[in-house]
């Protein structure tokens, strides 16, 4: 049976996304290109060879439209003959499109495929996709949960009600984010995979100095009377100190067989072992890292303890500390580096950016075996699992 293995992997730096934010001036589609473009340098690879181009980006609208990811190939300077799909399973997509990407190695379908995605999040923001007074659930959701979905917002505060997570729990996980970060970047941790950009060359919103004396300072930033008197058992601790912040950023992986790789010359940096997907409430909506860890364990015929290095995708920190209290992790394997609170979450990138900061981080750390996993809009999840090669 074939396999699926990763050669190489990379990032933009991450920016603010909002105007004045380090990378706001750059088009979307250039962002994309740049790590496309990065990615054929440093693996060496003839462009003219790869079969597929799948990249993920969540708003796609205004300058995110009309397949962001074929421009992007077009704008890399791929021949035209390389084709490329933008698919969407919101905060996953680029992790979708590694799973998808790495089926395809997998069935014979692809030989050589890059998995990347994008957002420009401060020239496309969040929700621009949906223009105001326009219903994108229908009528029969509304149906079948008459008293309403709720913000992501909403679901952390629930999240955390529901697992008697404490604001300062919420805010030394922040903390720690950060400082892990911070100290990837002075160790230079993050130098194989980062691809400086117009003289950008750090993550914008890493808070080396970030305590938790500063984030209790903060104010809730989810609070509303309709939706306090709906739930009360919502203590409205969730912050913009102990959530993901909003940016913009590209990354990408290239993927292929282990048998490619030899007969091209790439050196494997990681095999993608398992995969799996799930659905799960859509009123929690964030819990699906849950059972997706417990499903792809399942499948991979792995237990947890057999894991070296998880990625759990930091959208709020209620998330990862419920899933953590669910699974039993040590924490201390989880987002060694940091992760989206510190490092940012451009939606449409972070899939194949937490890919990226695992497959450089297993061999630094002697890693065998590494998951990860990401809550999705809508109550989805997805989860994979890497083995060192």
């Amino acid at each position: 049976m074939r396999d699926a293995v990763i050669v190489e992997a990379v990032r933009t730096p991450i920016g603010k996304g909002k105007p004045g934010g380090s990378l706001s001036h750059v088009h979307p589609v250039e962002l994309l290109a740049h790590t496309l473009r990065t990615l054929v340098d440093r693996s060496g690879v003839d462009p003219a060879l790869i079969d597929d181009v799948i990249g993920g980006t969540v708003d796609q609208v205004g300058e995110q439209a009309m397949n962001t990811t074929r421009y992007a190939v077009l704008s890399a300077g791929f021949p035209d003959s390389v084709p490329a799909t933008t698919v969407d399973r919101q905060c996953g997509s680029s992790q979708q499109a590694v799973h998808f990407a790495a089926q395809g190695v997998i069935s014979g379908a692809y030989d050589l495929v890059v998995a990347c995605g994008v957002e420009s999040m401060s020239r496309v923001p969040m929700w621009s996709n949906v223009p105001p007074g326009k219903d994108p659930f229908g009528p029969g959701v509304a149906e079948r949960y008459p008293e309403g979905l709720v913000p992501q917002g909403i679901s952390a505060e629930l999240i955390a009600a529901k697992w008697s997570i404490t604001r300062d729990q919420m805010d030394a996980f922040a903390v720690s984010s950060h400082q892990k970060a911070a100290a990837a970047w002075r160790q230079g941790l993050f130098d194989a995979e980062v691809a400086p950009l117009e003289g950008v060359t750090r993550d914008e919103c890493v808070r080396p100095g970030s305590t938790p004396e500063i984030l209790a300072g903060l104010r809730p930033a989810y609070h509303d009377p309709a939706f306090a008197e709906r739930f009360p058992q919502i203590e409205w601790n969730v912050t913009a100190g102990n959530a993901s912040p909003i940016n913009d950023g590209a990354s990408a992986v290239l993927i292929t067989s282990s048998e490619t790789a030899a007969r091209l010359g790439l050196r494997p940096i990681a095999r993608l072992h398992s995969f799996a997907v799930t659905g799960s409430d859509p009123l929690l909506m964030l819990t699906g890292v849950i059972p997706a860890t417990e499903k792809v364990l399942r499948r991979a015929h792995l237990a947890l303890d057999d894991i070296d290095l998880f990625e759990v995708n930091e959208a709020f920190s209620s998330v990862v500390l419920a899933w953590q209290q669910e699974t039993g992790a040590d924490l201390a394997k989880v987002n060694v580096h940091g992760g989206a609170i510190a490092i940012g979450h451009p939606l449409g990138a972070s899939g194949t950016r937490l890919t990226t900061t695992l497959v450089h981080a297993m061999p630094a750390r002697g890693a065998r075996y590494a998951l990860q996993t990401m809550c999705e809009a809508g109550g989805l999840a997805n989860a994979m699992i890497l083995e060192s090669v």
